[in-house]
């Protein structure tokens, strides 16, 4: 298995490029980075939807840009494949949003993996002017657009929610047909159909889904779509470092990918801790 890092890069942290430049130096595969674009202080929505999980960490509403943040690191790094772990694409312009992919894929060299997720936080969407209950039905539009703009010189999407003409858009992404789409979260009826239609692969949370029963059901959407089960990628986040053997069963499984969790603190907390992650690899 490949092996990554994942942190919220916030102005209290690692900065990105020192962080970037650690990882590539270490031999890890990747960096991921999240994002929010605020966090209402009413904090009416439970932290990931469960109230179990307690008050929310504050580098949820101090994070840098995912994709200025990224961009940085791609400046500093030749080998390092960068992603977005995830992005919110609902609460996102979808045609300004294929134009930052396309843009930091040709700009790394290629080097992008575009991790998407519907998002969970209902007060932050309402202030992007999104209604929480039609979030999966937007990121599916906006998903499909983002498509056509990446591979059509000519592209145009007549859907329920996004209506786009004709039109002229580039750069096209460096990598064909397109980045990588990786679908992020549980994966139930509609989110395994998605991860069918229109993804490359999956990349649940360790230990908050039921793994087994979400990869049946992709599993399950793509044959009825006529489509490989095997083409699917699968890769895993893990909330919390690791601990004896919970990643000895996945390659079974199919994963080739985990990413371990790195917390939003200084160079000299989270160094020391990359260089005890880079045993595993």
């Amino acid at each position: 298995m490949d092996i990554g890092v994942i942190m919220f890069p916030t102005d209290q942290a690692i900065q990105p490029m020192e962080l970037a430049r650690a990882c590539e130096e270490r031999g890890f595969e990747s960096l991921w980075f999240p994002e929010h674009s605020h966090i209402p202080t009413s904090r009416e929505t439970p932290w990931g939807g469960r109230p179990e999980l307690g008050p929310l960490p504050e580098e949820y509403w101090r994070t840098h840009d995912q994709f200025v943040a990224l961009a940085a690191c791609a400046a500093v790094t030749k080998k390092l494949r960068l992603g977005t772990g995830i992005t919110l694409v609902a609460q996102r312009d979808p045609v300004w949003l294929a134009k930052e992919v396309a843009s930091l894929d040709m700009l790394s060299g290629g080097r992008f993996e575009f991790g998407i997720g519907y998002g969970w936080n209902v007060e932050e969407m309402r202030n992007h002017g999104l209604d929480f209950k039609l979030r999966r039905e937007i990121l599916r539009e906006h998903m499909l657009l983002i498509k056509e703009l990446w591979t059509k010189e000519e592209a145009s999407f007549n859907g329920k929610y996004v209506k786009f003409e004709k039109s002229w858009a580039w750069p096209k992404p460096t990598q064909k047909p397109h980045p990588p789409i990786l679908m992020g979260g549980a994966a139930g009826p509609k989110t395994a159909d998605h991860v069918a239609e229109f993804c490359d692969g999956w990349m649940p949370l360790s230990g908050l889904y039921d793994f087994d029963n979400g990869l049946k059901q992709i599993h399950d959407a793509c044959r009825q779509r006529g489509r490989d089960p095997k083409s699917v990628s699968l890769g895993m986040f893990f909330a919390a470092p690791p601990a004896g053997d919970a990643m000895k069963g996945l390659p079974e499984k199919g994963v080739t990918r985990v990413i371990l969790p790195l917390p939003a603190a200084p160079a000299s907390t989270v160094l020391p801790l990359l260089d005890k992650y880079a045993k595993f690899i």
